[in-house]
């Protein structure tokens, strides 16, 4: 898939872990690992803005496009 999750990346530079990440957010910490595995097929704008809020961050830092 051409879209690459760096929601890994993004948390290490914050000092945060999927832990916390999933608590402050209020997803599960499965749902989170999905994401940042990049095996999920779709994310909510609700979910996205959620983890830009806290990570204080831009959607383009959390997922990029290559093409194949």
């Amino acid at each position: 898939m051409p879209i690459i999750v760096t929601l890994d990346a993004v948390l290490d530079r914050k000092g945060m872990t999927l832990t916390q990440l999933s608590e402050a957010i209020d997803i599960t910490l499965a749902n989170l690992s999905i994401l940042k595995t990049g095996k999920a097929k779709a994310i909510r704008f609700s979910t996205l803005e959620a983890i830009c809020r806290v990570l204080d961050c831009q959607p383009g830092e959390i997922l990029t496009f290559e093409r194949d």
